[in-house]
């Protein structure tokens, strides 16, 4: 999703060295240690510096190079015509920030290729300055007729997650899953009070998707456009916001999400009416949904506890448990594309044995009659349909509370037959596609 404006704006900025210095450093952080994205930009000293611009420049030019990497490291060899990566890795990741502005944003080449070659010598390599000239300079001229012939979905999925999504799938699904990861998303938007949606959508010139979340096209500070700051509306993909939804009437319950922060579950169950008990291992991100929480003013509604919800116990039996368990965020690349560089395997076994540990918790603090919503944002099977037959099975008490057509108006095509939800990328993608998930509701006795 193109933003010409913002990339103009950059272009001629005083501070557009500083904000490819910036951006080389995120990438290095992103890839060299496997740091995500939003954690990376948040540990930045430099980046609050940029103006508002440059700082939203800085993030899309770091995003695309990690959505766009295997594409940009095939071009790279093509353009060198050698087998090895550049060397040093910050020659290399040059090299990538380059490309990515030369073929997939708004960026003149003459700009690209000018400030990639002062970057070099900034990070100390003058002596490659003339190698990284004539490698750009050789993408500008020839790099748009080799990027028509790339197989873009391959090239930019790692090999193991396309043979697990082909393996869950099928060979078609898999691939049009990984064209649709390769999208940008949109901004979506959750309303305190659903009843103003109309006036809502007209201020923040918004279009009203069929599961009642806003959409608007990504791009602007969210914190400037109307009714942020009055805590009317906070930033949640629609995939996400449906988990919360689930439990039918929420007055006077009480309702543990684990795994709470940011908290954006949170604040919807609050805003349904629900007393919410809101846990997270992490005391940061517990201090973050605090301060979330506070702008929506739904505070007197939230608890929160920084503690492991593998092992936290409630003082008393509750009503319902929201468990948005950690997974490897598959479904998410279009948001989050570092996932596609950060997860592994190995990551997926660890993730699924912890998210067994996590149902097992969740489901002894539930009262008899007592609803479980279990979801996470992975595309895999095994931490979804996989990890919900497997604990039925060991556990006779809890049966599925079959998910309806009724229950998600929009998003029907994403139903199971076993009654679960399997949101895939693609969906709704006449509205611009949603996050993958995968959503299963659970009852006791």
């Amino acid at each position: 999703m193109h933003q010409p404006d913002l990339y103009a704006e950059a272009q001629i900025s005083p501070d557009i060295l500083q904000s490819r210095k910036v951006a080389l450093a995120l990438l290095e952080v992103v890839l060299g240690r496997r740091m995500p994205l939003d954690q990376a930009l948040d540990e930045n000293r430099d980046l609050p510096n940029l103006p508002v611009r440059d700082r939203a420049f800085v993030r899309m030019l770091v995003a695309t190079t990690l959505r766009r990497l295997g594409q940009i490291d095939a071009l790279i060899r093509q353009a060198t015509d050698r087998g090895e990566p550049p060397s040093p890795p910050v020659l290399h990741h040059i090299l990538r920030l380059g490309i990515a502005q030369i073929l997939f944003m708004n960026v003149p080449d003459h700009a690209a290729v000018d400030t990639a070659v002062r970057l070099a010598e900034t990070a100390g390599l003058s002596r490659q300055k003339g190698f990284v000239n004539a490698v750009l300079r050789r993408i500008t001229r020839e790099g748009r007729d080799w990027l028509a012939k790339q197989d873009d979905a391959r090239l930019n999925l790692p090999e193991w997650l396309m043979s697990v999504w082909i393996a869950d799938y099928g060979l078609k699904t898999a691939a049009d899953m990984a064209q649709a990861s390769l999208s940008e998303a949109p901004l979506d938007i959750t309303l305190k009070d659903p009843a103003h949606t109309l006036h809502w959508s007209g201020m923040l010139e918004a279009s009203v998707l069929p599961t009642g979340s806003l959409r608007r096209a990504a791009g602007g500070n969210v914190q400037e456009l109307p009714g942020y700051h009055d805590g009317m509306w906070w930033i949640q993909d629609a995939a996400a916001a449906i988990p919360a939804k689930l439990f039918g009437p929420l007055q006077g319950k009480t309702v543990v999400d684990l795994c709470a922060a940011p908290g954006g579950k949170s604040a919807q169950l609050a805003a349904g009416g629900a007393s919410v008990i809101a846990l997270d291992r992490s005391a940061r991100r517990i201090q973050r949904l605090e301060e979330n929480i506070r702008r929506l003013r739904l505070d007197k509604n939230v608890t929160t506890e920084a503690a492991d919800a593998a092992v936290w116990k409630p003082k008393i039996w509750v009503d319902a448990v929201l468990l948005d368990a950690p997974c490897s965020a598959t479904g998410t690349i279009r948001r989050h594309p570092d996932v596609l560089h950060a997860k592994t395997p190995e990551d997926v076994e660890r993730l699924t044995e912890l998210q067994a540990r996590l149902l097992e918790n969740a489901a002894s603090m539930l009262e008899t009659s007592g609803i479980l919503v279990y979801c996470t944002c992975s595309l895999q099977k095994a931490e979804g349909e996989a990890q919900i037959e497997s604990f039925l099975h060991h556990h006779p008490e809890m049966k599925r509370l079959p998910i309806t057509a009724e229950d998600v108006p929009g998003v029907e095509e994403s139903l199971t037959a076993e009654g679960d939800l399997r949101i895939l990328p693609m969906h709704l993608a006449a509205h611009g596609g949603m996050d993958g998930f995968y959503i299963a509701r659970l009852v006791k006795g």
